[in-house]
């Protein structure tokens, strides 16, 4: 075996020079490198933005699904959406340790979750085996790479593993709320009734203690009760995220007529840039999770409307994160039952 980089820039067949996750092409051939771990994948969790799109494309056909998931595996040597540009992650069972990362606190046989995006990890996939386009998640037999640089962590032996990969799958929504969050702050969430806007909820309505206001939006009313009843939310509404002004008219009458000090934008689907950015006030904090989020549209929009907010992109990873995630989860029955329920 041989040396590879530590970012996988090895593996990079085209365009040469970039890093794989903006390659179109990369070497997804399991030939290890003494600097990376080879896995035996049994399920993927797509990117809900990019689960949506495939899905709608493929007509809520589970066979059409599969066909397009192998074509753009086959096409780039990865999962990465053509559409949505985002992945995913994945769930193994570590099969071979390069010579080179021998000494890490992970050994052949451990059950691991991938904490990069499937947007970079070469893969190759033999068979898709089962569909669950409720929980965005695909099973299958293959194998991945994963490069030194990669970031994963071991399934828990306290929790199932598909309650384990739900958390992990968005671990960095919750880690990212809880530090840009403050006490008393008012807090809206869009997209409150998914796993990143549960996850979210809850370590918002932690941090905003007795005198904060934390307000949950969906598209529809289902995850109403569950949200209110299980105090994730102090009110909530319904809207279309891709309608700012009815956003922002619903949100600031939740909130005695003021805008939020913190917006968190977790839906899985494009053109919500304004309805995150307006109800913001002047100098808050607007956090895009979504894979779904336009850049161009998120900073000429907040130009256009003269607003003045600090806008994060939530790149999935903060320090700790998958700890983190595990811990809310430990700690919170009610949002255990919640995931035990809708997400295994």
């Amino acid at each position: 075996m041989k040396m590879g980089s530590k970012y996988g820039a090895h593996r990079v067949l085209e365009p040469k020079g970039l890093l794989p996750q903006a390659a179109q092409k990369i070497d997804n051939t399991m030939t290890l490198y003494d600097n990376e771990i080879l896995i035996d994948v049994s399920a993927l969790n797509i990117d809900a933005a990019s689960f949506r799109q495939l899905w709608e494309e493929a007509e809520g056909d589970e066979e059409r699904l599969k066909d397009k998931i192998k074509a753009i595996v086959n096409e780039r040597g990865k999962m990465q959406n053509p559409v949505t540009g985002s992945g995913g992650m994945l769930m193994g069972t570590v099969a071979q340790i390069g010579e080179a990362l021998k000494g890490r606190d992970l050994a052949v046989g451990d059950r691991i979750a991938t904490l990069v995006s499937l947007s970079l990890t070469p893969l190759s996939i033999e068979a898709i085996t089962a569909v669950h386009p409720a929980i965005e998640r695909v099973e299958i037999k293959g194998q991945a790479i994963l490069f030194e640089s990669g970031i994963y962590a071991k399934l828990p032996s306290d929790m199932s593993e598909n309650l384990a990969l739900a958390v992990l799958d968005v671990a960095g929504a919750p880690a990212q709320t809880a530090r840009i969050v403050k006490p008393k702050d008012s807090v809206l969430i869009l997209g409150a009734g998914g796993k990143s806007g549960m996850l979210c909820a809850y370590e918002a309505m932690r941090r905003v203690g007795p005198s904060g206001n934390v307000v949950g939006m969906s598209r529809n009313d289902r995850p109403k009760d569950k949200l209110l009843r299980n105090k994730l939310l102090h009110s909530f509404f319904v809207a279309d995220a891709q309608n700012p002004t009815e956003v922002l008219d619903k949100a600031l009458a939740l909130n005695n007529g003021e805008e939020y000090d913190v917006v968190i934008n977790v839906v899985n689907i494009d053109g919500t840039e304004m309805s995150s950015i307006l109800p913001a006030k002047e100098g808050g904090i607007v956090y895009f999770f979504s894979m779904a989020t336009s850049f161009t549209r998120a900073a000429l929009g907040a130009e256009g409307v003269g607003k003045d907010v600090t806008m994060i992109i939530g790149n999935g990873y903060t320090k700790n994160h998958a700890d983190f995630s595990i811990e809310v989860i430990r700690e919170s029955e009610a949002l255990r039952n919640i995931f035990e329920t809708t997400y295994l």
